[in-house]
Protein backbone atom coordinates (compact mmCIF):
# COMPACT_ATOMS: atom_id res chain seq x y z
CA UNK A 1 0.00 0.00 0.00
CA UNK A 2 2.49 2.23 0.62
CA UNK A 3 4.59 1.61 -2.14
CA UNK A 4 1.61 2.62 -4.28
CA UNK A 5 0.89 5.95 -2.38
CA UNK A 6 4.85 7.00 -2.67
CA UNK A 7 4.26 6.93 -6.22
CA UNK A 8 0.64 8.54 -6.77
CA UNK A 9 1.49 11.99 -4.95
CA UNK A 10 4.54 14.33 -6.51
CA UNK A 11 7.46 14.76 -3.95
CA UNK A 12 7.72 18.51 -3.38
CA UNK A 13 11.61 19.01 -1.87
CA UNK A 14 13.05 21.30 -3.55
CA UNK A 15 15.61 22.71 -1.24
CA UNK A 16 16.53 21.96 2.99
CA UNK A 17 13.94 24.38 4.72
CA UNK A 18 11.47 21.81 2.65
CA UNK A 19 12.96 18.82 4.00
CA UNK A 20 13.07 20.34 7.63
CA UNK A 21 9.47 21.68 7.04
CA UNK A 22 8.65 17.46 5.85
CA UNK A 23 10.31 16.40 9.02
CA UNK A 24 8.99 18.93 11.25
CA UNK A 25 5.60 18.34 10.23
CA UNK A 26 5.79 14.11 10.79
CA UNK A 27 6.07 15.40 14.86
CA UNK A 28 2.41 16.76 14.48
CA UNK A 29 4.00 20.04 16.43
CA UNK A 30 0.15 21.26 17.31
CA UNK A 31 -0.49 17.54 19.51
CA UNK A 32 3.19 18.58 21.56
CA UNK A 33 1.90 21.64 22.38
CA UNK A 34 -0.61 20.55 25.15
CA UNK A 35 1.56 17.73 25.93
CA UNK A 36 4.18 19.80 26.76
CA UNK A 37 2.04 22.53 29.18
CA UNK A 38 0.86 19.34 30.75
CA UNK A 39 4.49 18.26 31.60
CA UNK A 40 5.43 21.23 32.94
CA UNK A 41 2.10 21.90 35.12
CA UNK A 42 3.63 18.51 36.63
CA UNK A 43 6.92 19.71 37.15
CA UNK A 44 5.61 23.05 39.10
CA UNK A 45 3.05 20.56 40.53
CA UNK A 46 5.81 18.43 42.06
CA UNK A 47 8.20 21.21 43.11
CA UNK A 48 5.64 23.16 44.85
CA UNK A 49 6.20 26.57 42.50
CA UNK A 50 10.04 26.86 42.35
CA UNK A 51 11.53 24.84 39.22
CA UNK A 52 15.07 25.09 37.79
CA UNK A 53 15.16 26.80 34.63
CA UNK A 54 17.96 24.43 33.47
CA UNK A 55 15.95 21.57 34.67
CA UNK A 56 12.91 22.90 32.95
CA UNK A 57 14.07 23.67 29.57
CA UNK A 58 15.67 19.74 29.29
CA UNK A 59 12.71 18.11 30.14
CA UNK A 60 10.26 20.40 27.59
CA UNK A 61 12.77 19.69 24.83
CA UNK A 62 13.26 15.68 26.00
CA UNK A 63 9.53 15.69 26.05
CA UNK A 64 9.28 17.53 22.69
CA UNK A 65 11.65 14.81 20.96
CA UNK A 66 9.63 11.89 23.08
CA UNK A 67 6.47 13.14 21.20
CA UNK A 68 7.55 13.55 18.07
CA UNK A 69 9.25 9.91 17.78
CA UNK A 70 5.68 8.99 18.47
CA UNK A 71 4.32 11.09 16.55
CA UNK A 72 6.15 10.32 13.49
CA UNK A 73 5.86 6.37 13.80
CA UNK A 74 2.11 7.06 14.17
CA UNK A 75 2.71 8.75 11.06
CA UNK A 76 4.08 5.60 8.97
CA UNK A 77 1.49 3.00 10.74
CA UNK A 78 -1.25 5.63 9.22
CA UNK A 79 0.15 6.81 6.26
CA UNK A 80 -3.02 4.39 4.39
CA UNK A 81 -5.55 6.15 5.51
CA UNK A 82 -3.96 9.54 5.47
CA UNK A 83 -4.00 9.29 2.02
CA UNK A 84 -7.42 8.13 1.87
CA UNK A 85 -8.78 11.47 4.28
CA UNK A 86 -8.61 15.03 2.14
CA UNK A 87 -7.59 16.53 5.11
CA UNK A 88 -4.53 14.17 5.97
CA UNK A 89 -3.49 13.24 2.42
CA UNK A 90 -0.97 15.88 1.98
CA UNK A 91 0.89 14.94 5.26
CA UNK A 92 4.90 14.15 4.74
CA UNK A 93 4.33 10.38 4.43
CA UNK A 94 1.31 9.85 2.16
CA UNK A 95 2.34 12.75 -0.38
CA UNK A 96 5.77 10.95 -0.96
CA UNK A 97 7.77 13.70 0.80
CA UNK A 98 9.35 11.55 3.04
CA UNK A 99 9.92 7.65 3.39
CA UNK A 100 8.84 5.19 5.59
CA UNK A 101 12.33 4.23 6.26
CA UNK A 102 13.54 7.60 6.71
CA UNK A 103 10.85 8.47 8.95
CA UNK A 104 11.63 5.91 11.23
CA UNK A 105 15.13 6.24 11.53
CA UNK A 106 14.13 10.08 11.78
CA UNK A 107 11.71 8.88 15.01
CA UNK A 108 14.56 6.59 16.86
CA UNK A 109 16.63 9.21 16.31
CA UNK A 110 14.61 11.54 18.09
CA UNK A 111 13.44 8.95 21.09
CA UNK A 112 17.56 8.52 21.33
CA UNK A 113 18.12 11.83 21.84
CA UNK A 114 15.14 12.26 24.25
CA UNK A 115 16.15 9.12 26.24
CA UNK A 116 19.48 10.63 27.16
CA UNK A 117 18.79 14.27 27.56
CA UNK A 118 16.54 13.18 30.15
CA UNK A 119 18.78 10.76 31.81
CA UNK A 120 21.47 12.85 32.03
CA UNK A 121 20.04 16.37 33.40
CA UNK A 122 16.65 14.60 35.40
CA UNK A 123 16.80 11.05 36.20
CA UNK A 124 16.16 7.76 34.72
CA UNK A 125 12.56 7.43 35.92
CA UNK A 126 11.89 10.40 33.40
CA UNK A 127 13.50 8.98 30.91
CA UNK A 128 12.32 5.50 31.34
CA UNK A 129 8.69 7.39 31.42
CA UNK A 130 9.15 9.12 28.46
CA UNK A 131 10.14 5.91 26.70
CA UNK A 132 7.07 4.25 27.80
CA UNK A 133 4.95 6.68 26.48
CA UNK A 134 5.94 5.76 22.62
CA UNK A 135 5.90 2.55 23.28
CA UNK A 136 1.99 2.56 24.79
CA UNK A 137 1.38 5.14 21.77
CA UNK A 138 2.84 3.14 19.02
CA UNK A 139 2.39 -0.18 20.35
CA UNK A 140 -0.77 -0.09 22.38
CA UNK A 141 -2.86 2.65 20.80
CA UNK A 142 -1.51 3.03 17.22
CA UNK A 143 -0.89 -0.73 16.07
CA UNK A 144 -3.46 -2.84 18.25
CA UNK A 145 -6.20 -0.54 19.23
CA UNK A 146 -7.09 2.06 16.77
CA UNK A 147 -7.88 -0.31 13.91
CA UNK A 148 -9.28 -2.97 16.02
CA UNK A 149 -11.30 -1.99 19.39
CA UNK A 150 -13.92 0.97 19.94
CA UNK A 151 -12.40 1.38 23.23
CA UNK A 152 -9.14 2.36 21.73
CA UNK A 153 -9.36 6.05 22.96
CA UNK A 154 -10.31 4.68 26.11
CA UNK A 155 -7.16 2.73 26.96
CA UNK A 156 -5.00 4.57 24.30
CA UNK A 157 -5.89 7.98 26.47
CA UNK A 158 -2.94 6.56 29.11
CA UNK A 159 -0.08 7.34 26.35
CA UNK A 160 -0.83 11.10 26.21
CA UNK A 161 -1.59 11.14 30.08
CA UNK A 162 2.56 9.94 30.43
CA UNK A 163 3.61 13.23 30.16
CA UNK A 164 3.05 14.85 33.79
CA UNK A 165 4.33 11.99 35.30
CA UNK A 166 7.73 12.92 33.45
CA UNK A 167 7.13 16.14 34.26
CA UNK A 168 6.77 15.22 38.37
CA UNK A 169 9.46 12.75 37.92
CA UNK A 170 12.00 15.07 36.65
CA UNK A 171 11.60 17.72 39.68
CA UNK A 172 11.24 14.98 42.21
CA UNK A 173 12.60 11.60 41.59
CA UNK A 174 9.60 9.90 42.22
CA UNK A 175 5.96 9.35 41.41
CA UNK A 176 2.78 10.10 44.38
CA UNK A 177 -0.65 10.59 44.93
CA UNK A 178 -0.87 13.77 43.50
CA UNK A 179 1.48 12.61 40.65
CA UNK A 180 -1.19 9.74 39.47
CA UNK A 181 -3.77 11.57 39.92
CA UNK A 182 -2.97 13.99 37.33
CA UNK A 183 -2.27 11.19 35.43
CA UNK A 184 -5.84 9.95 36.20
CA UNK A 185 -7.16 13.16 35.17
CA UNK A 186 -5.95 13.76 31.67
CA UNK A 187 -7.07 9.74 31.25
CA UNK A 188 -10.71 10.24 32.46
CA UNK A 189 -10.47 14.35 29.99
CA UNK A 190 -9.65 12.15 26.55
CA UNK A 191 -12.44 10.46 25.87
CA UNK A 192 -14.38 13.26 25.67
CA UNK A 193 -12.01 15.42 24.45
CA UNK A 194 -11.42 13.00 21.61
CA UNK A 195 -15.12 11.76 20.94
CA UNK A 196 -16.69 15.35 20.60
CA UNK A 197 -13.54 15.23 17.42
CA UNK A 198 -14.81 11.73 16.48
CA UNK A 199 -18.37 13.36 15.98
CA UNK A 200 -17.44 15.90 13.91
CA UNK A 201 -15.48 14.08 11.41
CA UNK A 202 -17.12 11.14 12.08
CA UNK A 203 -17.65 10.60 8.10
CA UNK A 204 -13.81 10.13 7.72
CA UNK A 205 -13.28 8.04 10.62
CA UNK A 206 -16.35 5.65 8.76
CA UNK A 207 -14.10 5.95 5.15
CA UNK A 208 -11.37 4.48 6.55
CA UNK A 209 -12.76 2.18 8.73
CA UNK A 210 -11.34 3.38 12.19
CA UNK A 211 -14.23 1.93 14.57
CA UNK A 212 -14.54 5.16 16.77
CA UNK A 213 -17.54 5.29 18.89
CA UNK A 214 -19.08 7.41 16.80
CA UNK A 215 -19.00 5.11 13.87
CA UNK A 216 -19.83 1.92 15.77
CA UNK A 217 -22.61 3.56 18.14
CA UNK A 218 -23.51 6.20 17.20
CA UNK A 219 -23.51 10.18 18.00
CA UNK A 220 -26.17 9.87 20.51
CA UNK A 221 -24.33 7.37 22.57
CA UNK A 222 -21.05 8.81 22.26
CA UNK A 223 -22.73 12.01 23.79
CA UNK A 224 -24.01 10.49 26.67
CA UNK A 225 -20.49 8.49 27.41
CA UNK A 226 -18.83 12.14 27.10
CA UNK A 227 -21.27 13.48 29.57
CA UNK A 228 -20.41 10.58 31.95
CA UNK A 229 -16.99 11.19 31.35
CA UNK A 230 -17.38 14.77 32.01
CA UNK A 231 -19.68 14.07 35.51
CA UNK A 232 -16.17 11.92 36.84
CA UNK A 233 -13.85 13.89 35.64
CA UNK A 234 -14.82 17.84 37.12
CA UNK A 235 -14.98 16.96 40.99
CA UNK A 236 -11.65 14.38 40.04
CA UNK A 237 -9.83 17.45 39.37
CA UNK A 238 -10.86 19.07 43.28
CA UNK A 239 -9.34 15.63 44.72
CA UNK A 240 -5.92 17.94 44.17
CA UNK A 241 -7.09 20.46 46.90
CA UNK A 242 -8.65 17.56 49.36
CA UNK A 243 -7.72 15.53 50.26
CA UNK A 244 -4.56 15.83 48.19
CA UNK A 245 -3.63 19.23 49.77
CA UNK A 246 -1.19 19.51 46.31
CA UNK A 247 -3.44 22.38 45.12
CA UNK A 248 -4.89 25.30 46.73
CA UNK A 249 -8.05 27.21 47.30
CA UNK A 250 -7.48 30.01 44.21
CA UNK A 251 -6.78 26.57 41.68
CA UNK A 252 -10.08 24.85 43.55
CA UNK A 253 -12.04 28.28 42.81
CA UNK A 254 -11.00 28.02 39.23
CA UNK A 255 -11.17 24.78 38.57
CA UNK A 256 -14.75 24.50 39.13
CA UNK A 257 -15.66 27.65 37.10
CA UNK A 258 -13.83 25.80 34.51
CA UNK A 259 -15.43 22.93 34.77
CA UNK A 260 -18.93 24.30 35.03
CA UNK A 261 -18.38 25.10 31.69
CA UNK A 262 -17.21 21.69 30.33
CA UNK A 263 -20.52 20.71 32.07
CA UNK A 264 -22.55 22.89 30.35
CA UNK A 265 -21.25 22.22 26.88
CA UNK A 266 -21.12 18.36 27.48
CA UNK A 267 -25.35 18.73 28.62
CA UNK A 268 -25.64 20.83 25.20
CA UNK A 269 -23.71 18.01 23.45
CA UNK A 270 -26.06 15.55 24.71
CA UNK A 271 -29.20 17.18 23.82
CA UNK A 272 -28.14 17.46 20.06
CA UNK A 273 -25.72 14.76 19.86
CA UNK A 274 -25.75 15.16 15.65
CA UNK A 275 -24.87 18.62 15.87
CA UNK A 276 -21.63 18.97 14.40
CA UNK A 277 -21.11 22.71 15.84
CA UNK A 278 -21.67 21.47 19.12
CA UNK A 279 -19.35 19.05 18.67
CA UNK A 280 -16.96 21.27 17.68
CA UNK A 281 -17.32 23.63 20.21
CA UNK A 282 -16.82 20.97 23.00
CA UNK A 283 -13.76 19.84 21.22
CA UNK A 284 -12.26 22.95 20.92
CA UNK A 285 -13.30 24.05 24.59
CA UNK A 286 -11.86 20.51 25.71
CA UNK A 287 -8.25 21.67 24.72
CA UNK A 288 -8.75 25.50 25.98
CA UNK A 289 -9.69 23.59 29.31
CA UNK A 290 -6.86 21.49 30.26
CA UNK A 291 -4.48 24.47 28.84
CA UNK A 292 -6.16 26.70 31.45
CA UNK A 293 -6.34 24.52 34.06
CA UNK A 294 -2.72 23.35 34.09
CA UNK A 295 -1.58 27.13 34.02
CA UNK A 296 -3.97 27.45 37.22
CA UNK A 297 -1.77 24.58 38.72
CA UNK A 298 1.30 26.80 37.73
CA UNK A 299 0.02 29.94 39.31
CA UNK A 300 -1.50 28.25 42.16
CA UNK A 301 1.66 26.20 43.41
CA UNK A 302 3.86 29.66 43.22
CA UNK A 303 5.19 30.68 46.53
CA UNK A 304 4.05 34.49 45.71
CA UNK A 305 0.69 33.55 45.25
CA UNK A 306 0.40 31.43 48.58
CA UNK A 307 1.80 34.51 50.17
CA UNK A 308 -0.91 37.04 48.77
CA UNK A 309 -3.59 34.26 49.92
CA UNK A 310 -1.96 34.15 53.06
CA UNK A 311 -2.04 37.78 53.64
CA UNK A 312 -5.49 38.19 52.11
CA UNK A 313 -6.81 35.17 54.36
CA UNK A 314 -5.07 37.02 57.47
CA UNK A 315 -6.73 40.22 56.55
CA UNK A 316 -9.85 38.79 56.23
CA UNK A 317 -9.94 37.22 59.35
CA UNK A 318 -8.52 39.70 61.36
CA UNK A 319 -11.74 42.25 59.88
CA UNK A 320 -14.57 39.51 60.27
CA UNK A 321 -13.37 39.13 64.28
CA UNK A 322 -12.88 42.77 64.43
CA UNK A 323 -16.71 43.24 62.93
CA UNK A 324 -17.84 40.47 65.27
CA UNK A 325 -16.37 42.05 68.34
CA UNK A 326 -18.07 45.37 67.42
CA UNK A 327 -21.57 43.98 66.89
CA UNK A 328 -21.04 42.10 70.54
CA UNK A 329 -19.82 45.63 72.17
CA UNK A 330 -23.26 47.51 70.56
CA UNK A 331 -25.21 45.32 71.88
Amino acid sequence: MQEVISHRLPRHHDNILQVIKSYYQLTKPRIILLLLITTAAGMWLGAKGEVSPLLLFVTLIGGTLASGAANAINCIYDSDIDYIMERTRWRPIPSGRVQPRHALIFALTLAAISFTLLTVFANLLAALLAMSGIVFYVAIYTHWLKRNSVQNIVIGGAAGAIPPLVGWAAVTGELNWAAWLLFAIIFIWTPPHFWALAIYIRDEYQEVGVPMLPVIEGNEETAKQIWVYTLILIPMTLLLVYPLHASGMLYGVLATYLGAIFIQKAWQLLHEPDNKDVARSLFKYSIYYMMLLCLVMVIDSLPFTNSIITAVGNSLHTWVGSAIAMFFSCN
